[in-house]
């Protein structure tokens, strides 16, 4: 399995913005696509976004889409994601995953991640 270290986390106002980091190890980061993922205090961990193996494709969680961007850097085996206009329900634990899939795949389910990372946490403060 790759290993995956999530890093950029915080505490940030409303309206401000935070780019995380997913460094991947282990493995040939290009063979897997990403997928981040977030928990809130007494709430289910749930899809944030993902990204394909090249980079061409990504999909959004509708309560995301617009504010955040993934992209990813195969060449330093690293995922990102640019968080803009935060709100204070973007508060959680965010989490990066890999799975190894084909090539255009954009998955979005939990279960179809194989590896994870510890989780960073983010903090928006109104």
């Amino acid at each position: 399995q790759v290993q995956l270290v999530e890093s950029g986390g915080g505490l940030v106002q409303a309206g401000g913005s935070l780019r995380l980091s997913c460094a991947a190890s282990g493995r040939t980061f290009s063979d897997y696509a990403m997928g981040w993922f977030r928990q809130a205090p007494g709430k289910e961990r749930e899809f944030v976004g993902t990204i394909s193996r090249s980079g061409g494709r990504t999909m959004y969680a509708a309560s995301v889409k617009g504010r955040f961007t993934i992209s990813r850097d195969n060449a330093k085996s690293t995922a990102y994601l640019q968080m803009n206009s935060l709100k204070p329900e973007d508060t959680a634990v965010y989490y990066c995953a890999a799975e190894s899939s084909s090539y255009y795949s954009t998955p979005t389910r939990e279960a179809d991640f194989g590896s994870w990372g510890q989780g960073t946490q983010v903090t928006v403060s109104s």
